[in-house]
């Protein structure tokens, strides 16, 4: 199909310039199935939200490169979905699924990122998903020697290394929040597990499961065009929005940021004594983005000290940590996840401005 050269802006590694959209299964691989009253099959389902997703984003950012691993019913392995989005160079990947299970009661959507699998529900998810390579030709050769029926084969592939992991929460996160506020939908939240088509990927990338063909009522949504555009159009908004955290740049956590709410020790000076000798980098977590002011106190964030807000475009940043390196952000980051902020991700900032993570991994290593 005809693509529009990328954009000059490309060169700025916080642009989101390029995304390539990957509806799941094809041809051959019909992936799940419906309760059988409509012929439900996920790779409907699958392109026809995919192909709105990117209308939508086309006709709002023209700029944006939208790229379909595949835009009609055609059977394309999972390391080529992967491969189109490293030879183009995009800046995210999102695939699109539909759930099922053997009973007919589950429901509700969920985004996955690359890692490793914390329920037998999440690792059968990806193991299904995964069969598609039992399809493709020599798939042996082709995965590393992964077999999707080997539990322990999953695991190895779930400890993949991803650099671009608190991307990829960040922009999961946003489509969950989407689907849950906008689209109305039950939220079964952010998950791990190994998947083959966001393992290979070198770019932040998500894996949603739209809802459960083998649900009746859930199937009557994804199968009409209401249930699929509310759906895609909570993508896109989640798209929007991910655009727009990473390519602001007037956050600033100079002086216009609130003191943070603390009863922690005073360590100024030494925190002084130490940014004159460091690179000058911070890392920190963001736990919350919102359209109001919520008073950084700690019974509004379950208990959290030293939370700060920062405004920014008519929104609300809720940050915590004062990290030197990416090591001691990762420990805040699980702080935060264990109270309940699963979507929490790093954000890296040099001199009071916002920076990308891998521009500050590389400036904390080189000083």
């Amino acid at each position: 199909m005809p693509q529009r050269a990328r954009p000059a802006s490309g060169s700025d590694p916080n642009q989101v310039d390029v995304v390539v959209l990957d509806a799941g299964h094809g041809g051959k691989d019909p992936g799940n199935l419906g309760t059988g009253r409509y012929k439900t099959t996920e790779k409907h389902v699958a392109l026809a939200v995919t192909k709105l997703v990117g209308k939508y984003i086309t006709e709002n950012f023209p700029d944006v490169k939208v790229i379909y691993t595949r835009d009609d019913d055609r059977f394309i392995e999972l390391k080529e979905r992967c491969e189109i989005a490293n030879r183009n160079k995009a800046d995210v990947f999102i695939s699109i699924h539909c759930n099922a299970n053997a009973k007919p009661e589950p429901l509700g959507c969920e985004t996955y990122v690359m890692g490793l699998h914390k329920t037998e529900a999440n690792m059968r998810t990806a193991m299904k998903e995964n069969a598609s390579i039992l399809l493709e030709d020599d798939h042996e050769l082709k995965y590393d020697g992964y077999d999707p029926k080997d539990p322990e084969s999953m695991i190895a592939l779930s400890l993949r290394q991803n650099a671009y992991l608190d991307h990829s929460l960040q922009l999961s996160a946003l489509v969950q929040q989407q689907f849950k506020d906008r689209a109305g939908r039950s939220d079964r939240g952010v998950k791990q597990a190994g998947f083959l088509v966001i393992s290979y990927t070198t770019m932040p990338a998500v894996l949603i499961e739209l809802g459960f063909l083998s649900n009746g009522t859930e199937e009557d949504y994804l199968q009409s065009d209401k249930g699929q555009e509310h759906m895609a159009s909570a993508i896109y908004r989640a798209f929007k929005e991910y655009k727009l955290q990473m390519e602001r740049k007037d956050v600033s956590t100079g002086a216009s940021v609130a003191k943070p709410d603390t009863t922690a020790v005073d360590t100024s000076k030494a925190v002084t004594a130490r940014v004159e000798k460091d690179s000058g980098v911070r890392f920190k977590v963001q736990l919350v983005t919102s359209g109001k002011r919520i008073a950084p106190t700690p019974k509004n964030f379950k208990g959290l000290e030293g939370v700060e807000e920062v405004s920014a475009a008519g929104m609300w940043k809720y940050l915590l940590g004062e990290e030197t390196d990416l090591e001691g952000a990762r420990k805040v980051q699980q702080r935060c996840k264990d109270k309940g902020y699963e979507g929490a991700f790093i954000v890296a900032f040099k001199d009071g401005k916002r920076i990308d993570l891998q521009q500050a991994v590389n400036l904390t290593r080189d000083r």
